[in-house]
């Protein structure tokens, strides 16, 4: 254990952090920067006491769960929780689940763009998109939060079937599930990973088929031609942008400019968005 390495980083840390960002009020009485060490300790289930003599590099040696509740109070990154655990002389804990949260620039990003985009995370939920991309593939926000998943619409309903073909979704589902189960081994603790491909086996003989072939890999058939019910088909290419630090990944969908496609896409983004802004 470093101790006094663990002291200057849980001390740098917690300067670092405003009230704001961890839902707490500013307050008059601030005299030093980021926030008070009580208050972390309470986000950290622990007493002031301890977590005081902790940064003061004369505390024992912190349990995992003590490591993981500070992890959680300090909004570390998976980096910066792997560093804390080493720096306590421990192992870093799997990460408990893939990050759900998007960055604020990406959804800037999407917002601005004129081309579908949504944003995916490791086991395949839709965590943002933008008005065409509910468009061209579903409005995802008349579905529950727990049905906005690309494996959820792609085994237990028809709806990606009818939109890419099956052998398309052939492809994609046998790929999309060699890519979940390397998500299973980096998530092993996650519950909604858990349930998700305990639903999948169970409603989808399909996946059940392919997941007891324990493929591994990742997915690369996110691109195909898709088959519109208001414009037609639409020839797409698309563009995956890794966000490595939250384990997501940006999908848009483009088409060869002056295309018929690309022609396709200019029309859905007013029939389609037109549509989507009528739904109360």
């Amino acid at each position: 254990m470093d101790r006094e390495g663990l002291a200057e980083f849980l001390r740098v840390r917690r300067e670092a952090l405003q009230p704001s960002d961890v839902g707490l009020p500013a307050g008059l009485r601030r005299r030093t920067p980021g926030l008070r060490r009580e208050e972390v300790a309470s986000l950290a289930t622990m007493s002031t006491d301890y977590y005081t003599r902790l940064e003061q590099a004369r505390g024992p040696r912190p349990s995992r769960p003590v490591l993981t509740g500070l992890a959680r109070a300090l909004r570390l990154s998976d980096d910066e929780r792997a560093h804390l655990f080493r720096l306590a002389g421990e192992q870093p804990a799997p990460p408990p689940g893939p990050p759900s949260d998007v960055r604020s620039g990406v959804l800037r990003m999407l917002a601005r763009l004129d081309v579908p985009g949504l944003v995916l995370d490791a086991k395949y939920d839709v965590l943002a998109w933008n008005p065409l991309a509910a468009a061209l593939i579903t409005d995802f926000s008349a579905l529950p939060p727990r049905e906005r998943n690309l494996l959820r619409l792609r085994f237990l309903t028809d709806r990606q079937v009818e939109l890419f073909g099956e052998e398309a979704t052939r492809e994609f589902a046998r790929e999309a599930a060699a890519d979940l189960r390397a998500a299973t081994s980096t998530y092993p603790d996650d519950p909604e990973l858990a349930r998700l491909v305990a639903d999948l086996r169970a409603g989808s003989p399909e996946f059940a088929e392919i997941w007891a072939r324990h493929e591994v890999g990742r997915q690369q058939s996110l691109c195909q031609t898709i088959y519109h019910p208001q414009v037609g088909r639409i020839d797409v290419i698309c563009e995956v942008l890794v966000v490595p630090e939250r384990d997501q990944r940006v999908v848009l969908y483009t088409a060869e400019p002056g295309s018929p496609s690309d022609q396709a896409i200019r029309l859905l983004d007013v029939i389609g968005t037109q549509e989507l802004t009528s739904k109360p």
